[in-house]
């Protein structure tokens, strides 16, 4: 369902930041677009022979109270075997109505985030993966530097003890266009962005412009990501458990099947 390469960034990945211990249960933040679907796709292929064995589950949080969007989303985790929760809430009406943000982004993903930690807590989920690839890192390298004059980008994995859960983002080491390819392979229908606000954000501003950049200096993403990880940024030090998980070498044939 998911390919070898896409499964090797995952893993490798997984492995460099200490992502996955065993008995771990994780609750992917399924979205409906690309990247929550080949998260989800991808952690629960690598669940069938990675050698720290783990669960995984997927959790969709609605804008509103009505999730009937998500319809397909049950079918596509009945696929794969994997228990799905929904959770409705009234996250739009606060941020556009009651709030009237002129920048609803922040509001609106912490409340967002909020609400899937808590789920997963409840479900019993020990682990939160996000589906934040190679490009989310660059454009939020960006919008610290522009909008808030700080060298920051969220971390690959980050422990929060309100809620108890680790959130991790496995998928950083594949670019957007891997991942909107992978989606296309997908038995899945990717779920428009609900958002009033969708393609109109500082986020998407500095897409455009990494893309424009981009296309003027070769390989710009990768030379952003690349002094992420090199400086290291807070959070980005690659964990030397990684090297033992290597040399354990389980798993191996299954993967490269």
């Amino acid at each position: 369902m998911v390919s070898q390469k896409i499964l090797s960034k995952l893993r490798k990945c997984v492995e460099d930041y200490d992502m996955l211990r065993e008995g771990d249960t994780v609750a992917v933040g399924l979205s409906g677009g690309k990247d929550s679907l080949v998260t989800l796709a991808s952690l629960k292929k690598l669940s069938e022979f990675y050698p720290e064995h783990f669960t995984v589950k997927a959790i969709s949080i609605g804008l509103t109270r009505d999730m009937s969007a998500y319809d397909g989303m049950e079918e596509f985790c009945r696929e794969l075997g994997v228990e799905y929760i929904r959770i409705p809430t009234d996250i739009e009406t606060v941020v556009f109505e009651k709030r009237n943000e002129k920048h609803p982004c922040s509001l609106c993903a912490n409340m967002r985030r909020g609400a899937l930690n808590r789920a997963a807590s409840a479900a019993g989920c020990n682990k939160v993966a996000l589906g934040h690839h190679a490009d989310d890192a660059a454009e939020t390298f960006l919008l610290s530097l522009f909008f808030e004059g700080r060298l920051s980008c969220f971390q690959p994995v980050t422990e929060l003890t309100r809620t108890g859960v680790t959130v991790i983002r496995p998928m950083l080491y594949a670019t957007e266009s891997e991942m909107r390819s992978e989606a296309k392979k997908l038995p899945a229908p990717v779920v428009k962005n609900p958002c009033p606000a969708n393609g109109n954000t500082r986020r998407q501003e500095t897409k455009e412009l990494l893309r424009t950049l981009g296309s003027r200096y070769g390989a710009l993403r990768e030379k952003i990501t690349g002094a992420i990880a090199r400086l290291p940024l807070p959070g980005w030090e690659k964990h030397p458990r990684s090297l033992r998980l290597r040399e354990k070498g389980t798993g191996k044939g299954e993967e490269n099947r």
